[in-house]
């Protein structure tokens, strides 16, 4: 059983993507009730399953009913849709009303990234030497890394910034994104992950150290401009993420007047990882 967590908005389960999303505030998982159906069910048709299933609990009374919540999840067409979720302690009662024997190894996996995640909120400093390691393992250099883990310390205080502003995670979060990418690169974040030949992979992991530089730039200057501007809606957010992203544009137009280099290019982290490789040969 894969039990490796896959980023923050997807977990993998037996290699299938399960979505969930954190609850800052509660201090909970919310996991797709569909994606676990699926999984435990095999079934080709999980939402009429879960319809059934869900009138069954309704007519019986059930406390699991009443404690199922609605969010946005990403969907396969790249657009998001209000989708049935539920804490961990209530999908594992839900659970018990599924006939499956693959119940009690998802319960174990439940109870793991339940596990985890409290001692990440416990102890920050687990989930950074977690991540180190999961990228040691996959090849990353040291300089890489060390600079990838910075990223992810810019970019949670500049969501951070954001949720501070009534900015709402998942879509809203990826317009504000795409502002920035397209403010420092001069294209989309589909375009860019395009140039790099990816399709679901994150794009930090797959950028070089200087894409990785220029990224944190833009972000920080996205969360300084956010400070001093204070922002009250999507709109007035979209003008301070591009005003952040046009500082590390600059600079990235500065570098390549001076190098005669374009900065974005097509290396991803296979070859990020294979170059890597070669030095230690």
């Amino acid at each position: 059983m894969d039990k490796q967590i896959k980023n923050k908005t997807t977990a993998i389960f037996e290699g299938r993507d399960v979505r969930r999303k954190w609850d800052e505030k509660k201090e909970l998982w919310y996991f797709s009730i569909i994606d676990v159906i699926a999984i435990l069910t095999g079934s080709t048709i999980p939402k009429r399953y879960w319809s059934d299933l869900k009138i069954k609990l309704n007519n019986e009374g059930s406390e699991v009913y009443e404690k199922i919540v609605q969010l946005k999840f990403l969907a396969k067409d790249g657009k998001y849709y209000a989708t049935d979720v539920a804490d961990t302690e209530t999908l594992l009662r839900l659970i018990q009303s599924v006939p499956s024997p693959k119940a009690e190894p998802f319960k174990l996996w439940l109870a793991k990234i339940g596990y985890e995640r409290l001692e990440e909120t416990t102890d920050p400093e687990i989930a950074i030497n977690r991540a180190l390691k999961t990228y040691l393992q996959k090849g990353y250099s040291l300089n890489w890394i060390n600079q990838r883990l910075k990223s992810i310390e810019i970019r949670k205080e500049l969501t951070d910034e954001w949720e501070k502003g009534g900015i709402q995670e998942c879509l809203e979060f990826a317009i504000l994104t795409n502002e920035i990418t397209k403010a420092w690169t001069g294209m989309t974040t589909k375009e860019y992950k395009k140039v790099k030949n990816l399709k679901k992979e994150n794009l930090r992991d797959n950028m070089t150290n200087l894409e990785l530089v220029l990224n944190m730039l833009a972000e920080t200057s996205t969360t300084e401009i956010s400070k001093h501007k204070n922002p009250k809606n999507l709109e007035e957010n979209k003008k301070v993420a591009q005003a952040g992203g046009n500082v590390a544009g600059n600079a990235r137009k500065e570098i390549e007047l001076k190098t005669g280099k374009k900065v974005i290019s097509k290396t991803n982290a296979k070859s990020i990882i294979n170059k890597n490789n070669k030095k230690l040969k």
